[in-house]
């Protein structure tokens, strides 16, 4: 429960090691944040973000997670309430994969969506029960304008993504009226090592500029945000680009 600040006092994370992620936690805690859990699929990788996190005295746990074997979700949401209500779960998983090698590839492409929406799908419902039944908390899902409108470049990623988006909107209705909430993030490009070799597209951020807008958005009660803020204009621009001039652009 956030206490009479405001402040938010405990954040599961999925996908702990991504770096928007730690940025957020990093904000959280310097805000008041005094437990925070971090989940991955090789927890291992985590102890040192996480030692860094309880210089502040913050309580940080580390615990395995995998996105994509669902038949554990259950288990896994169970085990992470066990302590106790979950003010903020940010999902912050996902994996780019290669375009070249999905179109090709099935096995390739299943593994870009069944990371990147299905297996968000499920951790969702899970993680949505959970906040409904305690009657509050927020769950940040991590979209990516890539969602917004699919390009060739990307498509397998930026479907996923699509799908992932629209379920975290939908969801976020759902919700309503039961003091539980989604908010879907959707950054541009972000300097990351997800993405360290691409070359930066135009409005580029870093991992702290998504993080501020994230803490913008929550305490504003948003249910979208974009970051940065700039990308909702052009996206609304590009949307509405016909197919035979889109499909040309250098994007």
């Amino acid at each position: 429960m956030r206490d009479a600040m405001g402040t938010m006092q405990s954040v599961l994370v999925l996908g702990g090691g991504s770096d928007i992620a730690l940025a957020t936690v990093r904000e959280l805690v310097d805000r008041g944040t005094s437990r925070v859990v971090l989940a991955a699929r090789r927890p291992t990788e985590l102890e040192q973000a996480a030692e860094r996190l309880r210089t502040a005295g913050t309580k940080v746990d580390v615990v395995e997670f995998d996105a994509c074997a669902t038949d554990t979700h259950a288990k896994f949401v169970d085990s992470a309430w066990s302590d106790g209500d979950i003010d903020c779960v940010l999902l912050a998983f996902g994996t780019l994969g290669d375009q070249e090698v999905s179109e090709r590839d099935a096995s390739a492409t299943v593994d870009v969506v069944n990371t990147n929406f299905v297996g968000a799908a499920s951790i969702g419902i899970h993680v949505a029960e959970r906040l409904r039944a305690q009657g509050h908390g927020t769950l940040v899902a991590l979209s990516s304008v890539a969602g917004e409108r699919v390009r060739r470049a990307n498509f397998v990623y930026g479907a996923a993504k699509a799908g992932m988006d629209a379920f975290f909107l939908g969801l976020g209705d759902a919700l309503r009226g039961t003091g539980a909430s989604v908010m879907v993030v959707r950054p541009g490009f972000v300097h990351t090592k997800m993405t360290v070799g691409l070359p930066a597209a135009p409005l580029a951020v870093t991992p702290d500029r998504v993080a501020r807008d994230i803490l913008t958005g929550l305490a504003r009660g948003s249910d979208l945000v974009w970051s940065p803020p700039a990308m909702r204009i052009v996206m609304a621009v590009l949307r509405h680009v016909p197919r035979p001039i889109f499909r040309r652009l250098p994007i």
